[in-house]
């Protein structure tokens, strides 16, 4: 085990991957941020519902060369790993059975934003994606009431995402695969 597990303390400079793959499976999310360890509260009901439903919907169009799972995390160096809410990866990846991807493997990633993780979610993971290359982000806004998801595309030359939509009805796009989906289909029920 590495000296952080040891004690009560965080490692003397900064925590990396293999400080995580050494923490117990305990269901805690853990992230990090250029050697921070980053830890976001239990998801709300609402918000895993999004997750499970969207992952079902997008599973069904899904063709061969890709794959959908959610809760895995993106190892993007030895000091950044985060989790994205839904991801979309490629089927030679998802073969490997992974615990953690690496952002090559990954196509679209997408965030659920949480009224805790709202600055997080709109513009840390979104710049630190398009960085490490991953192709397509989605955000999904829950406030309001009303869904809305925000569709972008990578730029890549200036590793940057340009938004390709705002959709309330419906997410109609070709990226990364014909995508028609009902929001409707993914909003939980009201209770």
């Amino acid at each position: 085990m590495t000296a952080a597990l040891q004690s009560d303390y965080p490692p003397e400079s900064e925590w990396t991957t293999d400080d995580l793959d050494a923490l117990p499976e305990d269901g805690r999310r853990r992230e990090l941020l250029d050697g921070v360890l980053l830890m976001s509260p239990s998801p709300t009901r609402k918000h895993q519902i999004i997750a499970g439903l969207l992952m079902a919907e997008l599973h069904a169009d899904c063709p061969d060369d890709y794959d959908v799972t959610q809760g895995v995390a993106v190892r993007i160096n030895r000091t950044r790993s985060f989790i994205p809410d839904v991801l979309v990866t490629t089927s030679v990846a998802a073969a490997r059975e992974p615990s953690k991807y690496e952002p090559h493997e990954v196509v679209l990633a997408i965030e659920i934003v949480s009224p805790s993780t709202r600055s997080i979610d709109r513009v840390l993971k979104p710049a630190l994606y398009a960085q490490a290359g991953i192709p397509y982000y989605w955000r999904i806004e829950t406030e309001g009431g009303e869904l809305e998801v925000v569709t972008y595309r990578i730029d890549a030359v200036n590793e940057v995402y340009v938004e390709t939509g705002r959709w309330t009805k419906f997410v109609d796009t070709g990226e990364p695969f014909p995508i028609n989906l009902p929001i409707s289909r993914i909003t939980p029920r009201a209770r």
